[in-house]
């Protein structure tokens, strides 16, 4: 008999709010390189997450330029990263933390 197992944060109503939130920090603290592809989150186990940055100028050019392993609070403000997160890259015109063309994936 085959059984529906869900992911562990399927039925947390404020993951995709606090993975926002962690996608926030992680670029205000690097900065946005300016061919951001993607951001890519996923949820390893409780407050444990890794995410991926990706650049280039479509998904076939697209590669991992950062990638970090954070554990968070309950409301996605970062505890600790590993590598530290530094900025690599300045903020774009007017402080908007992303470029108008990025994309963010967050994975369950």
């Amino acid at each position: 008999m085959k059984q529906n197992v869900k992911p562990p944060d399927a039925e947390d109503p404020g993951r995709q709010q606090r993975q926002s939130a962690i996608r926030g920090h992680v670029m205000r603290a690097l900065g946005p390189p300016d061919t951001l592809h993607r951001v890519d989150i996923r949820r390893l186990w409780d407050d444990h997450y890794r995410v991926n940055i990706f650049v280039g100028l479509d998904g076939a050019s697209a590669r991992v330029a950062h990638s970090y392993f954070l554990v968070t609070d309950g409301d996605g403000n970062i505890l600790a990263s590993t590598p530290t997160i530094r900025r690599e890259y300045s903020l774009a015109e007017g402080g908007l933390p992303l470029p108008a063309f990025a994309t963010v994936h967050e994975t369950k």
